[in-house]
């Protein structure tokens, strides 16, 4: 099998390189190889590279720079992932995309399955669930995998955030009413690779991934605010800062965020027998292990 990643050098692309390559040849494209605002692009590099499984890891994933470039945020995460879908098509190739929790408003307070309406708040989750739209509408053999709250060793991620700032500062303000599940970006690759080794018994993976289709939420257990998630991260500081729980309304920024975004990862573990461990067990791997 011949597998290319997007986002190559993403916190989920990086690990989805290692995760996959037991599974065949793995062609892993960063920005510079491939930038997915580009629309021709897109389409020269699929048709000449050929894959038989496309994993779409690259994202606009700049949450309020967003809302002042929602034509840049639309091409990446809404319109590319259809081309990526036509060309699947085009290739009887599969489509493994990743989106996420901010498609949903937060106002439901229990966590939300796949057959949950969505209602973004702002321009990254609105452009996110266009990509969604326009893959399904194309109905390649396809996997939507929405997360949430990833972060991993390397990028840009709350996890490397809290761990610089715990060094520079005696006290930090960490926003309390907001509430999540941490996914660490390893567990979703890994989670990923387990799926895909399901459908390589006999055909090509687009045959074995269409009965399975569709939408699914893949996310780690439990759940916390990023309060708990930054105190559980510096308390394995030698010299931890003071840490004080704030408000929304007390770090105003330019995107609103739901309130409540936890998913119900149920579907994912009927289907393929697939779970994620409870977001304090990953992280503590993710500490050690990096």
């Amino acid at each position: 099998m011949k597998v290319l990643i997007t986002g190559a050098n993403g916190q989920v692309g990086w690990e989805l390189q290692r995760a996959l390559a037991p599974l065949g040849e793995v062609l892993a494209l960063g920005h510079a190889q491939l930038d997915l605002a580009n629309a021709d692009a897109i389409r020269q590099m699929l048709r000449h590279a050929a894959p038989d499984l496309i994993v779409n890891a690259a994202a606009y994933t700049a949450v309020d720079r967003a809302e002042q470039e929602p034509v840049l945020a639309q091409a990446i995460n809404g319109d590319a992932p259809g081309i990526l879908a036509e060309e699947a098509q085009r290739l009887n190739a599969a489509l493994i995309h990743f989106s996420t929790d901010y498609v949903f408003d937060g106002s439901k307070g229990a966590p939300y399955e796949e057959i949950d309406a969505t209602n973004p708040l702002g321009v990254y989750g609105a452009t996110k669930l266009a990509g969604e739209k326009a893959i399904s509408a194309v109905n390649c053999a396809h996997l939507i995998l929405r997360t949430s709250w990833v972060y991993g060793a390397r990028g840009k991620n709350f996890l490397l955030t809290m761990q610089r700032l715990a060094r520079e500062r005696d006290e930090l303000r960490v926003v309390d009413d907001q509430i999540g599940a941490p996914t660490w970006s390893r567990m979703l690759a890994e989670a990923t690779g387990l799926m895909l080794a399901q459908c390589l018994h006999k055909g090509t993976v687009a045959d074995r991934l269409r009965d399975k289709s569709g939408l699914y939420h893949l996310s780690a257990g439990g759940q916390t605010s990023w309060f708990g998630f930054a105190s559980a991260i510096v308390q394995h500081h030698e010299n931890p800062p003071q840490m004080t729980p704030i408000s929304t309304s007390d770090y105003p920024l330019p995107a609103a965020r739901p309130a409540y975004s936890v998913l119900a990862n149920d579907k994912m573990a009927r289907h393929f027998g697939v779970s994620l461990p409870d977001w304090r067990h990953s992280l503590g791997q993710c500490l050690t292990q990096n």
